[in-house]
């Protein structure tokens, strides 16, 4: 789905320093959640020292933080173990938890197809067996399965809630997104739209209530049914995007971004017009109303205080529960 591959391999990452720095910041002293993703993170040979560089800011900087995600392949498995094994050392110290998420298109080979990596499923497979024994040792990790539902993998999703459950994971799982922001790729229209078939088969699977990510799987059922997506956003004012390179994005489905945080405070950036106006039309732009996006609802639901109140005497406290732990929301209520 995602073309960030065409990025020129020469383009400089940021140091650990630069990150260390813009987190030290004061407009990160609230901040619950960082989320590392990709491409792959694990080829940053300086990932678990940055990390644990980030578990040494929480007394004094980030005293918010409860929680790094990381999004993984899962290919370099003994890296991912050997990295996860000093990263969850610094966190546990510090009170944080480690999430992990790891990427799976399909159960077998069809994974290795989308991927174009042979041997990917195994892979995959026998990095979150590891993880899981590393869990045994370090409670403060917690394991799940991200999946991107494309047209050839929409008859794979029961035997990706099936692994799950077998293997105690909780699971995103969400349609794929054209858009020329976070993932580069509106020429790939075509060969990613769903057939009326693939969209009845969706709208079934989701109907089912799979996984405990159940608000997401209702506007999704509701999105197929009517073709547009509604849901609460607070992008821009709880949540942003930077790119590997600097690239600031209030909301990473919309493609614009005020600037570049080595070249400009972040504090200005966030305050500039460009800003300013994806906050005030966030959830009425265009791109919002196909905006399948699971983790920005997930942002947005305890912000959205009587909204997210509502659902308990809909869902009934036992559900409710379930979806609140399950997405992680008690993280961000106190």
């Amino acid at each position: 789905m995602c073309n960030i591959w065409r990025i020129p391999r020469d383009t400089p990452l940021l140091s650990a320093e630069i990150w260390l720095a813009l987190l030290s910041k004061d407009v990160f002293t609230d901040l619950v959640e960082l989320d590392i993703t990709g491409g792959e993170p694990f080829l940053r040979t300086d990932l678990a020292e940055l990390l644990t560089a980030v578990c040494g800011l929480r007394k004094n900087h980030l005293r918010s933080l409860r929680s790094v995600a990381i999004t993984t392949n899962g290919f370099l498995t003994h890296r991912i173990v050997d990295q996860c094994r000093i990263i969850l050392s610094a966190a546990r110290r510090v009170g944080l938890e480690l999430v992990m998420v790891c990427a799976m298109d399909a159960v077998g080979e069809l994974h290795d197809t989308v991927r174009n990596y042979p041997s990917g499923w195994r892979r995959v497979d026998q990095t979150i067996q590891e993880l899981k024994r590393l869990g045994a040792e370090f409670a403060n990790l917690i394991i799940g399965l991200k999946t991107t539902v494309l047209p050839i993998t929409v008859g794979q999703l029961d035997a990706i809630v099936r692994y799950a459950k077998q293997n105690d994971l909780f699971t995103i799982i969400s349609p794929c997104i054209i858009t020329p922001g976070r993932y580069l790729n509106p020429d790939r229209g075509a060969d990613l739209t769903f057939t009326p078939r693939q969209v009845q088969q969706m709208t079934h699977f989701f109907q089912k209530a799979a996984s405990r990510w159940s608000f997401h799987e209702q506007q999704l059922v509701r999105y197929f049914q009517t073709g547009r997506m509604e849901k609460p956003c607070t992008c821009g004012f709880n949540y942003f995007f930077i790119r590997s390179q600097g690239a600031l994005f209030p909301c990473p489905m919309i493609d614009v971004s005020p600037g570049n945080v080595t070249r400009t405070d972040i504090e200005t950036l966030l305050a500039s017009k460009p800003a300013i106006r994806i906050r005030r039309q966030a959830g009425r732009l265009p791109e919002c109303s196909r905006c399948t996006e699971p983790g920005l609802e997930r942002y947005s639901l305890t912000c959205e205080g009587w909204r997210y109140l509502s659902l308990l005497p809909v869902m009934g406290k036992k559900r409710f529960l379930q979806m609140h732990h399950h997405m992680g929301l008690h993280k961000y209520v106190h």
